[in-house]
């Protein structure tokens, strides 16, 4: 045949079986014609290794035959200088997806190096939200636009409520997740699409209860118990999340053989901040010691089936909270609320910090304000002390030892 025109491409009449027409004035440019009648373009080629290649150009209809001539001029030059166009099809066809990369991500770091809550976390970010909106595009092909769409879709939820954090959860994931694709040369270095985007401010929400609350959520968990409106392990959590200031995890979760009854503290294993021990009051003993054990369930708060803990806790809090008048108190409050009690009695940041397990001061300094009154008591004290003698009055006087007073005087020299 010689040269591929409309024409004689029009005027073709299905075969039997597929045949190429190879065009006379461009070696290497042809049109495959099937026997279903569909007439595809190609180009043919030999790679600088000797391989023979065939690329699909498009079909005729779509592309003209001066189009398709065209492009293939331009595919046979990326030859001439060495490029190989199909062969990098190929390669680009079997490059991993993002769920393919969330696939290895999850096996070869989140459940080698995270612990399995956060694991777990991931696995739903990833679920519900990543891997819908992002899972079928390759890794490469995942653009900064795309993130930024993502982010700021998960902001908010479809009532119109904000969701930073949810946002900000699955912005770090996907960071951290195109970070490893760069060590893992799935893309090249520098070209995070995550690099330098901004997170959603966070507004931290800091609940403290007052101690007319907390005898109100006592009497209200001493009467649901009572009801059985509540399981008994349910009011015996929220017992010790009061009484220790633990994270949920760790009270829900706490076995018999963590309690050192003799010690008079816990021996965690595992937490937030990896293993620590939990000094306890003697009032937290006494409500240990109250407590049945279950002969098939090692957890301090056992769960209905044999050996399980206790699940479900946040629908049953629900509960609890609105008959105790507290519908805004999270459970995470009362940690909260045990921090501000540490502090209200005096003491400093540090300790307080030790008795939550904080493993760094910043975390501890949420509380700060807190520990600042007693001071600021102890300065009420002394300003209406003076200002009762400036008066003539007594006040609150306390009258120095005049040697005490001399020695303090020139040690200060």
């Amino acid at each position: 045949m010689a040269k591929l025109t409309k024409r004689t491409i029009d005027a073709l009449s299905p075969t039997v079986t597929d045949v190429i027409l190879w065009d006379d004035d461009l070696p290497g440019f042809g049109l495959r014609v099937k026997s279903s009648g569909v007439r595809t373009y190609l180009v043919q080629y030999r790679t600088r290794t000797g391989q023979s290649r065939r690329l699909a150009l498009g079909r005729h209809g779509v592309l003209t035959p001066d189009e398709a001539r065209q492009l293939a001029r331009e595919k046979l030059s990326e030859v001439r200088r060495g490029g190989d166009p199909a062969g990098e099809i190929k390669e680009a066809r079997k490059a991993p997806t993002l769920a393919d990369l969330a696939d290895r991500y999850t096996q070869e770091w989140a459940t080698q190096r995270k612990k399995a809550s956060s694991a777990g976390l991931d696995a739903t970010n990833l679920r519900n939200h990543i891997l819908p909106a992002l899972g079928k595009k390759k890794v490469a092909a995942v653009t900064r636009r795309d993130i930024e769409r993502l982010h700021a879709l998960l902001g908010k939820y479809p009532d119109g409520t904000p969701s930073p954090v949810r946002a900000n959860r699955v912005l770090a994931l996907l960071s951290k997740m195109f970070g490893l694709a760069e060590e893992w040369g799935i893309i090249p270095r520098g070209t995070n699409p995550c690099r330098g985007l901004r997170k959603f401010k966070e507004s931290r929400r800091e609940r403290y209860l007052s101690p007319e609350e907390f005898e109100r959520l006592c009497r209200t968990l001493d009467r649901m118990e009572h009801e059985r409106t509540i399981p008994a392990p349910m009011a015996a959590l929220v017992r010790l999340l009061v009484l220790t200031g633990c994270r949920l995890g760790e009270i829900q979760k706490l076995r018999w053989d963590h309690v050192d009854f003799s010690r008079q503290c816990l021996l965690l294993p595992d937490s937030k901040t990896g293993a620590k021990t939990v000094l306890l009051s003697t009032p937290t003993i006494e409500l240990l010691a109250q407590l049945p054990k279950a002969t098939d369930n090692p957890h301090v708060i056992p769960g209905r089936l044999p050996g399980s803990f206790l699940v479900g806790i946040e629908h049953i809090w629900q509960r609890i909270r609105r008959a105790a008048g507290l519908e805004d108190v999270r459970l995470h409050d009362l940690r909260h609320s045990f921090a501000s009690i540490m502090a209200g009695l005096g003491e400093g940041l540090p300790v307080i910090g030790k008795a939550l397990g904080h493993t760094q001061a910043s975390t501890t300094q949420r509380y700060a304000h807190l520990a600042a009154d007693p001071v600021r008591r102890a300065v009420e004290r002394a300003g209406n002390a003076i200002m009762g003698m400036m008066k003539g009055g007594s006040g609150e006087v306390v009258t120095l030892n005049p040697a005490h007073t001399r020695r303090t005087s020139e040690n200060s020299l």
